[in-house]
C-alpha cells in the first residue's frame, strides 16, 4: 500500500470523531445552524459517556477497508473507477443498510442494535454508538460483495474509500438534534435524499425511516413514517420542536 492509501485510511479512522466535535462545538456556541431543534429533550450525561465509549471502536472502518487493500483487491487506480466504485458502493450500502437494519430490528436479531437504539434522543456522538457486532455485520456485508465484483471488474481503493468518508460525515450531522436544511427540501432533493429529522424520527420511535441516506426504500416498500414531511415542515418553518418522542404530527 502507498502513502497515500495510508493517509486516507488515517482519514477513515478519525473523520467520524472530528465531525462530532464540530458538531458539538457548534452546538454549545449556539450556532445558527443548531437553532432549529427536532426535539426539545436533552440527552443525559450518562448517554453521552455511554456514546463516546462506544465510539473507540470507529476505527474498525479503517482496519477493515485496509484488510482487502492489503491482499492486492481495489488496485484500479483510473478517474473512470474512482467514480464507477464510489457510485457502486453507494448503491450497494444504500440496500444493504435497509436491509441489514431492517433485519436487525427484528426480536432474534435485535441483540446486535440493541446498543445504539439506547439513544432515543441524538447527539453528535450517536453515529459513532454501536455495537462491535453491529460494525463487524455492517463492514463485512458491505466489503465482501465489492471484493467479490472486484475479480470481475477492477474497483478503486480510493472511490470505495471516498464513500466511507461521506458516510461518516453525513451520518454525522443525521444524528443530530437539529435540522440544518431549509423549509423547502422536501419538495425537491429532499423526495429522495434523508434528513437529520428523517434519522431522528427513527430513533425516537424505533421502527420506520430505515434508510441511510435516500427514501427510495422506505417509499417504495412502505415504511417510512406517515407524518415525516409534516415534521418536517413544523421544525423547519415553524421552529417548533417536537416535545415528545413519540409525538405526532398532522
Amino acid at each position: 500500500m502507498t502513502s497515500t492509501q495510508w493517509l486516507v485510511l488515517g482519514l477513515v479512522a478519525t473523520i467520524g470523531h472530528v465531525m462530532a466535535w464540530v458538531w458539538y462545538r457548534a452546538d454549545k456556541r449556539q450556532a445558527t445552524i443548531c437553532r432549529k431543534r427536532i426535539y426539545a429533550i436533552e440527552a443525559k450525561p450518562a448517554q453521552w459517556r455511554r456514546e463516546f465509549i462506544n465510539s473507540l471502536y470507529i476505527p474498525i472502518h479503517a482496519v477493515f477497508l485496509a484488510i482487502p487493500a492489503l491482499g492486492g483487491f481495489f488496485l484500479a487506480r483510473s478517474v473512470t473507477s474512482f467514480f464507477l466504485s464510489l457510485l457502486l458502493t453507494f448503491v450497494w450500502a444504500e440496500i444493504w443498510h435497509y436491509v441489514s437494519h431492517r433485519a436487525m430490528h427484528h426480536k432474534s436479531l435485535l441483540w446486535i442494535h440493541r446498543e445504539h437504539h439506547k439513544s432515543q434522543i441524538n447527539t453528535p456522538l450517536t453515529a459513532l454508538s454501536f455495537s462491535f457486532t453491529e460494525k463487524l455485520v455492517f463492514d463485512l456485508g458491505l466489503l465482501l460483495p465489492l471484493m467479490l465484483v472486484d475479480t470481475l471488474l477492477a474497483l478503486n481503493f480510493f472511490g470505495i474509500a471516498a464513500w466511507f468518508i461521506g458516510y461518516l460525515v453525513i451520518n454525522s450531522f443525521s444524528h443530530a438534534n437539529f435540522e440544518f436544511r431549509p423549509a423547502g427540501f422536501t419538495r425537491h432533493v429532499g423526495l429522495i435524499v434523508t434528513s437529520t429529522t428523517y434519522h431522528a424520527l427513527h430513533h425516537s420511535r424505533y421502527t420506520g425511516n430505515y434508510g441511510l441516506g435516500t427514501r427510495v426504500l422506505d417509499r417504495w416498500l412502505g415504511t417510512e413514517s406517515a407524518d415525516y414531511e409534516a415534521v418536517y415542515q413544523q421544525i423547519t418553518s415553524a421552529a417548533q420542536p417536537l416535545k415528545r418522542l413519540k409525538e405526532r404530527v398532522g
